[in-house]
């Protein structure tokens, strides 16, 4: 039987959440300690655990069909390999950073001098767009300290919190792209794999907007009915059904988690009451 092969990162945040996103589309991987492969038993697919940085080489290869990756480590080092899904976890930025000490004013400041990063044609591609030409040092693994150490003036890297900035004395003065983590497809992908990926991205679109949306359940008096069932959004309409104590409704909605706090305010103001929130598993639509 055809099989689809995904590469995910062998370990770190990526790596679990990209398990978890799998675990929630109902596909279980029966997997070992320390495995580099690994097989569903419920779904076509066989999984390649990877360096993150391997993983553009092997979807470019068609060594793997599709991949969940960082959409940085595409940009660095896979420009020609197409996106089919935002999956909206492992968020993060990539930005110049410099010594806190050091005055900036703008983007012209790096002319001619040296960067420490793990993301040279990144780098290179943001200051050459700006006009602005810089002595690159690449380096892998940590390059907070390059600059404490006399390597570098400034660095360019991966900033979640910014904590790791902070503890080594630099700040954040240029965001040169937001990231998170995406499900990118190889080049190579057959057609009859295009069909698993086509099964698949369905059960990712229906958990994805799960995870954006929350169930709620109110009621409301039936004179303050028209002005409640105005505030709210929902797929279509929101479900509304008599109680059984008279001038009473219950009603039923979706509302999206970056709303969700606005609108339960709006509702209780306009005369909601027994406001119930539930988790949503799935929304198919």
């Amino acid at each position: 039987m055809t099989k689809i092969r995904i590469a995910i990162q062998k370990s770190g945040r990526l790596n679990e959440e990209s398990i978890e996103i799998l675990k929630d589309c109902g596909i279980s991987i029966d997997n070992g300690r320390d495995q580099l492969k690994a097989s569903s038993r419920n779904f076509p697919m066989e999984v390649f655990y990877l360096r993150n940085g391997d993983i553009p080489q092997y979807l470019r290869d068609g060594v793997v069909d599709i991949a969940i990756i960082g959409e940085n480590v595409l940009i660095e080092k896979g420009e020609d390999i197409s996106i089919a899904e935002k999956l909206g976890f492992s968020k993060c930025k990539v930005s110049l950073a410099v010594p806190k000490a050091v005055k900036y004013d703008s983007v012209k400041d790096f002319q001619g001098k040296r960067i420490a990063t793990s993301y040279p044609n990144t780098v290179k591609n943001y200051l050459a767009d700006k006009g602005v030409s810089a002595d690159i040092h690449i380096i892998n693994g940590s390059v907070e300290i390059a600059p404490n150490i006399g390597l570098a003036d400034a660095i360019c890297d991966i900033v979640s919190s910014g904590s790791t900035l902070f503890k080594n004395n630099l700040k954040e003065v240029e965001v040169m792209l937001k990231s998170e983590a995406v499900l990118a497809v190889s080049p190579k992908i057959t057609e009859e794999r295009k069909g698993i990926l086509e099964k698949l991205q369905f059960r990712i679109q229906s958990v994805l907007r799960a995870r954006q949306s929350k169930y709620v359940l109110l009621n409301a008096p039936n004179d303050k009915l028209p002005m409640i069932l105005d505030l709210l959004p929902g797929m279509r309409s929101p479900t509304v059904l008599p109680l059984a104590e008279e001038g009473w409704s219950s009603v039923h909605t979706v509302i999206k988690k970056d709303s969700f706090w606005e609108v339960i305010d709006e509702l209780k103001q306009a005369g909601a009451e027994g406001i119930l929130v539930c988790p949503i598993e799935k929304m198919v639509l």
